[in-house]
This record gives C-alpha cells, sequence and structure tokens, in this order.
C-alpha cells in the first residue's frame, strides 16, 4: 500500500469522529482557548492534548485535542516556524486540523469537517 492510500485508510478509520471533534473544535474557538485547535491521531500513549478517543475495541486510533500553543510551548513547533503554521492553517470552521503519528512518520492534514 503506498502512503497516500495508507494516509486515506487512516482518515476512513477516524471519519466516525469527525463529528465530534467539530464540536470540541468550536468548543476550543468558542471558550478563547485557541484560534488553532489541532487534533492528534495516534496509535500509542501519548502525552500530548486532552485524550478524546482511546484506542480500544472501536478504533485503533486515539485522538487528542490540543492546540498550536501547547505544540509551541512542547518544542513541536519552533517559535521561527509559528507564523508559518498559521499561514497555512486552513479556516476551522470548515476543516480540521490532525496531527498523525503513524508508520508515515508525522504530518499535518487537513480534513474537511463533518
Amino acid at each position: 500500500m503506498d502512503p497516500e492510500e495508507k494516509l486515506n485508510r487512516i482518515k476512513a478509520e477516524i471519519a466516525p469522529w469527525l463529528t465530534m471533534m467539530g464540536r470540541l473544535a468550536d468548543q476550543v474557538l468558542d471558550e478563547d482557548i485557541s484560534r488553532y485547535p489541532i487534533f492528534v491521531v495516534h496509535p500509542a500513549s501519548l502525552e500530548l492534548g486532552l485524550p478524546v478517543v482511546e484506542k480500544g475495541e472501536r478504533s485503533r486510533w486515539s485522538i487528542h485535542v490540543s492546540t498550536l500553543e501547547e505544540f509551541h510551548a512542547k518544542g513541536l513547533i519552533q517559535p521561527e516556524r509559528i507564523d508559518e503554521f498559521r499561514r497555512v492553517y486552513k479556516d476551522p470552521d470548515e476543516q480540521l486540523c490532525l496531527f498523525i503519528l503513524s508508520d508515515l512518520g508525522a504530518q499535518f492534514v487537513f480534513m474537511p469537517r463533518a
């Protein structure tokens, strides 16, 4: 399976949670927590963000909600890259920002909201 097929498979596997993720993104925005919600999708234990879906019987992925600010505080996005991140960040009312950790490595992906 090529990398694009693998990524599409991951997207399909997390699709059942898109509506819930959209509601959480709205909370992050409405409560002025951040203008940049990020959903961390990963297969293992991770100390980043707040868990919203745990890997188990219903999913082979865990999903945590985080923010640009937490990514910066934990050194995942360097200060000199913040403006670039903000430029490529899609409208959170239309797209969800995912940070996917898989056998393909770590990558940011945007998915349309459900």
